[in-house]
């Protein structure tokens, strides 16, 4: 499919050569005139994915209950920062508040909340979502021109959207996978010249392997870890992924729910690949935040109380309406292969030695504090 983004793409690559998978990857979500996120709202059942909030509001809820949970380990100070980045239509937010007033009057009361977006459409949907909201919202572009303050940070699917550099194994040793034109036009994969350091591979490498690094991901996180570590606080990071560095090409792209080829439809789909939990975690410790071993979201959602949750919520309406929760809960929380409760995965980090449920029943915390 012809787009576009694609002609703007095979114009560079003539003027200039190929370009990485990241410059790729990153033209595709945020280039200003054709950039998936600049054009339109992806999100909900008539967008081209459906995120967990949209799912059900039981989502939004527990993570509303968990931010309380945390602010209490912290002891309860005044004056938090409630800072969602990537906050899609702005539903997570408004159900985490809603809790949040419901349940811990003195957090909302003091708190101000602080959503970073960096597309103009999305902001005008989350401003008419949080319009009633309990807590005041502020919009910021960067996590870095939110004020210092005791902070609670959340975000969901936000790192699967950032950009990831490939490296193949070739014959030659491992070279960065890079986007080309094909003999026929149209684009193409290709291997260049940069290698990597085989001291960060992850052991015995087939030919053909792929393996993926973020440093954008790993430099997001840093700033998170360090922002706790300065003005004290808590992040949660949500998102599909692994748990241990490995091998495997997770570039993908979706179009109307369904999965499509990602070099077919520049900036008409959504580009997305599997998150590295170790390398989120290693650059958190680096900066010396205390870093919670991930937990899987179904056991998460199911430790915060989703079944109790879940029975409240259909307690006296109609079968129909009881059996809508019940499938999204399984959709939430099912850990069969491929469901939610399986593939994504939660990180806790935070700026303190602090204990918070449900990550305080795991064995201890690696890296940073102890």
């Amino acid at each position: 499919m012809t787009t576009p983004l694609a002609k703007k793409l095979r114009r560079m690559i003539a003027a200039a050569g190929p370009i990485s998978v990241a410059d790729y990857f990153s033209a595709c979500l945020g280039d200003p005139e054709f950039g998936y996120y600049r054009t339109r709202d992806p999100f909900g059942a008539a967008g081209d994915f459906t995120t967990a909030p949209e799912i059900s509001q039981l989502f939004g809820e527990l993570i509303g209950i968990f931010l309380i949970e945390a602010w209490k380990a912290h002891g309860r100070p005044a004056g938090t920062r409630l800072v969602e980045i990537g906050p899609g239509r702005g539903t997570l937010m408004a159900d985490a508040q809603r809790v949040i007033d419901r349940l811990a009057p003195e957090l909302a009361q003091s708190a101000t909340a602080h959503l970073v977006e960096t597309s103009e459409k999305l902001e005008a949907i989350q401003r008419e979502t949080l319009a009633g909201a309990q807590i005041k919202c502020h919009w910021h572009t960067a996590v870095t021109d939110v004020a210092d303050g005791f902070t609670l940070l959340f975000c969901n699917e936000l790192f699967d959207a950032l950009p990831i550099r490939q490296f193949v194994n070739t014959e030659d040793g491992f070279r960065e996978r890079l986007v080309t034109v094909g003999d026929d036009g149209a684009l193409a994969f290709c291997a260049g010249a940069a290698t990597i350091d085989r001291d960060t591979l992850p052991g015995h490498a087939v030919a053909g392997d792929i393996f993926e690094i973020a440093p954008a991901r790993e430099a997001v996180m840093a700033e998170i870890a360090a922002r706790l570590r300065r003005c004290d606080g808590t992040a949660l990071v949500i998102d599909y992924g692994h748990l241990e560095s490995g091998y495997g090409d997770t570039l993908q792209a979706v179009r109307k729910q369904e999965y499509a080829g990602v070099l077919d439809a520049p900036g008409e789909c959504d580009l997305t690949s599997h998150v590295d939990f170790q390398a989120l975690g290693t650059a958190a410790a680096a900066e010396g935040a205390k870093v919670w071993p991930p937990m899987n979201q179904g056991g998460f959602l199911l430790a915060l109380g989703l079944l109790e949750r879940a029975g409240s919520l259909g307690a006296g309406k109609s079968p129909d309406v009881q059996q809508e929760i019940r499938r999204s809960v399984e959709r939430l929380a099912g850990t069969g292969q491929g469901q939610m409760g399986n593939l994504f995965k939660v990180l806790c980090i935070s700026g303190a030695d602090v204990a918070i449920a449900p990550f305080n029943s795991l064995a201890g915390p690696s890296g940073g504090l102890s």
